[in-house]
């Protein structure tokens, strides 16, 4: 069960992409990521009244976070999570923004072999000659795609953005290490719920001392549609996530591996959608990728 769960994730994370890209589109970076974390914590509303108020209106089903809802460790933790979650949001975000999504999905798409070299480094984990061929294929393919992205006006090491891309990355897979720590003594809608409410108080923090003052003089804001399907598509992603990962027998390395096939349904949206540009080095440097998450998924079994 909790392979299909990470399928699933993997599936709305790609539609989730997509839809960052297009809400981003001649628009403000701040305020789109404030009512990203305003919608996710809006549908999570009744789980996070429950515990506030005591009602114990969700006993006995998945929505029941009575065990730790009061807990000062518990939310300790989850502010820790939001504050890794929100540092790769807010860098993720304005790297997709200026990065196409055809080369920001690959990169991304490295974040499993980031955890398993995290695993290695903090966990005192091996990794096995497979692992080893996965981890070398995607350094190989990163580096492909360096060059081929030239074709683009686009240098890996002049470009900021490109920061801001790898910063996301990096963070997404302290995340995702995070996680398969917290994850064994909290439930996953306890996880999902708080951590969307702590984003919110801080994104509002962060918009109003970064960008409410200077909001005339930068890109300015505007809405769209696409704004609250990025809410809906990551909450629904990871929704299948925590759960995947509350399983005893799941495996973080290779729930990891799964969700960045997220990169297939983005590269596509980035085809059809945004009509991107240089696709057959783009499509040689995914599959390198994509091979390489077969081997990194081989060697975790």
């Amino acid at each position: 069960m909790w392979l299909i769960l990470a399928f699933v994730s993997a599936t709305l994370l790609g539609f989730y992409d997509a839809s960052k890209k297009a809400a981003l589109k001649d628009n403000a970076v701040l305020p789109v990521l404030l009512l990203n974390t305003l919608f996710s914590t809006l549908l999570f509303s009744p789980v996070i009244l429950d515990g506030i108020m005591g009602k114990d209106w969700f006993d006995g089903t998945m929505f029941d976070t009575s065990e730790v809802t009061g807990s000062l460790k518990a939310h300790l933790l989850v502010l820790i999570k939001a504050v890794i979650v929100l540092t790769s949001w807010i860098a993720g975000y304005f790297g997709i923004k200026h990065i196409p999504i055809t080369i920001v999905g690959p990169i991304n798409a490295t974040r499993p072999v980031l955890v398993l070299v995290g695993a290695m480094v903090f966990f005192g984990e091996r990794l096995n000659w497979c692992q080893w061929v996965g981890v070398i294929l995607s350094i190989l393919s990163i580096y492909m795609m360096s060059r081929s992205s030239k074709k683009e006006n686009i240098d890996f090491t002049k470009n900021k953005w490109m920061l801001f891309v790898a910063i996301g990355t990096i963070m997404g897979a302290v995340s995702g290490l995070y996680d398969k720590f917290i994850m064994q003594e909290l439930s996953p809608i306890f996880v999902q719920s708080w951590f969307n409410f702590y984003q919110l108080i801080m994104m509002g923090i962060v918009c109003m001392a970064a960008w409410y003052p200077t909001r005339k003089k930068t890109t300015p804001f505007h809405w769209s549609w696409a704004i609250p399907l990025i809410a809906i598509f990551v909450a629904a992603a990871d929704f299948a996530y925590f759960n995947a990962l509350s399983r005893p027998e799941a495996m973080i390395s290779v729930v990891s591996l799964i969700r960045r096939g997220s990169v297939l349904i983005s590269f596509a949206c980035g085809v059809i959608i945004f009509k991107e540009r240089n696709l057959k080095a783009k499509i040689l440097d995914l599959l390198l990728i994509l091979i390489g998450m077969v081997f990194v998924y081989f060697g975790s079994r």
